[in-house]
């Protein structure tokens, strides 16, 4: 069954659509963005083994390949989509809990 995410970028005005499916070994991640970097990684097929590590994962490396900010929250997207297809993440948790969110509430000026 597929998996769609929404992913606000709204420090930088932008909002992205990720939709992944599972394929045999591999989950096959579109993204709708209005992002010239996020467009470079719309298509990807990413084997499960490159899922598990925060650093060393197949969506971290095409963000770096693209030139993303090291703050873009698409790759953190992508991962929750890839856990939520490959049953580490439940679909049904997140849909009740909805979001998740960086606030900067108590960020001083």
């Amino acid at each position: 069954m597929t998996t769609i995410v929404n992913v606000n970028s709204a420090i930088c005005a932008f909002k992205h659509k990720i939709t992944g499916t599972m394929e045999g070994d591999k989950i096959v991640v579109d993204i709708e963005s209005p992002c010239v970097k996020i467009q470079k990684m719309s298509h990807m097929e990413i084997p499960m083994t490159e899922t598990m590590m925060i650093k060393d994962n197949y969506a971290m490396q095409k963000a770096q390949e693209n030139h993303c900010t090291p703050t873009c929250l698409v790759p953190a997207g992508v991962m929750h989509v890839c856990w939520m297809e490959m049953g580490m993440l439940s679909k049904s948790l997140a849909k009740k809990i909805g979001s998740v969110s960086i606030n900067f509430d108590e960020v001083e000026l």
